[in-house]
């Protein structure tokens, strides 16, 4: 239902508020222990393997990103609540994302059972995937509405672009379906590492969107700062987060190439660095860093993915942006593309029913 008669600001507060009070009444984060998941046989490698092949099936299958999200937010509840073992636990995935599936995406779009098990090659019977589906559907006591990592990046990107519009002419292309398409695939990133599972998923969103904000501007602080008081995560976990997605997101990009920045020309070159030592100063890394963030929109090439699914969010779904820039003048494009109602469009979408 929608909020009748309140700003945009108030209307995303109150979004954002409701997923806050649905995270912390559900929220559960498995806990790993002398290099297993406590309990377990399960190992810090399988786990990551398990939610890359989570997102390997979600785009073979053609699901949006909300419900890979949502699969790993059940497949974590689950990991937290059972003893569970390895070689159960591709099959618990297959049903996480059965059931997401279910909740986000129209029927023709979900595959049978028999289709599922035989193309994801799970080593499954369709029968078994029932029975675990229904399984998880009874230790998650049929609770399975919950605000995902992915819903806070909206709900925080939504708030980011309505309040500070004038960060949209920092990026290449101007556009915020793009722009959040290539936080998604951060997102998905981080998502498969076991390091941060011990916080929860806005804390996760909020510590991207905290990288990107940095980069776009040096006046991040004041932006953050209201964020992260109207998330009301804690400052400490806050940190120990935005280090280890600092680390993440650096070696996930590029990882096997360094920039050296020449100020003569201001150009970027790239050359291979397989000779290079796995250790340098500080300094060099945080340049190294900042350069790697910023050609990132470059060379990421498989934003693509995510951006046709965000593009209808925010009104994008038109003609080309080539075509759209010669038909109007530059004034009114950049009224189109930093617009905060197509901006907020996309958190509506998501949680106005």
């Amino acid at each position: 239902m929608k909020c009748i008669g309140l700003s945009e600001s108030q209307n995303l507060a109150l979004v954002l508020e409701y997923a806050l009070s649905r995270e912390a009444k559900i929220w559960k984060a498995p806990v790993f222990q002398n290099f297993t998941l406590k309990g377990t046989d399960i190992s810090p490698l399988s786990y990551n393997k398990t939610v890359l092949w989570i997102g390997k099936l979600s785009s073979l299958f053609q699901f949006c990103f909300q419900t890979f999200s949502l699969a790993v937010s059940f497949l974590n509840r689950l990991l937290a609540s059972v003893k569970a073992q390895l070689k159960h636990l591709r099959c618990i995935a297959i049903a996480c994302l059965l059931l997401a599936a279910k909740i986000n995406e129209e029927d023709e779009i979900i595959p049978s059972v028999k289709k599922l098990a035989a193309q994801s090659d799970c080593k499954c019977s369709p029968a078994e995937i029932l029975r675990m589906e229904r399984t998880i559907l009874d230790k998650l006591h049929w609770d399975l509405y919950t605000a995902t990592s992915m819903d806070f990046l909206n709900i925080f990107h939504a708030m980011v672009m309505s309040k500070w519009p004038q960060l949209l002419t920092r990026l290449p292309q101007r556009n915020p379906s793009r722009h959040v398409a290539f936080l998604t695939k951060q997102l998905q990133h981080c998502m498969a590492c076991h390091q941060v599972l011990q916080f929860k998923g806005s804390t996760l969103a909020l510590v991207i969107i905290t990288l990107e904000v940095e980069r776009l501007t040096p006046d991040w602080f004041p932006v953050i700062t209201d964020l992260l008081k109207k998330a009301q995560i804690d400052s400490s976990k806050f940190i120990h987060c935005k280090e280890l997605v600092d680390q993440q997101i650096l070696g996930f990009q590029l990882p096997n190439a360094v920039y050296i920045f020449n100020p003569a020309n201001q150009n970027i070159q790239t050359h291979l660095a397989g000779g290079l030592p796995c250790y340098y100063s500080m300094e060099k890394k945080e340049m190294h860093t900042s350069l790697l963030r910023g050609n990132a929109y470059e060379d990421d090439l498989q934003i693509d993915e995510f951006y046709d699914g965000f593009k209808y969010l925010y009104n994008e779904d038109g003609t080309s942006e080539a075509g759209q820039n010669s038909e109007m003048g530059n004034d009114d494009v950049q009224e189109q593309e930093t617009s905060p109602n197509s901006t907020i469009k996309i958190v509506q979408d998501c949680w106005h029913q």
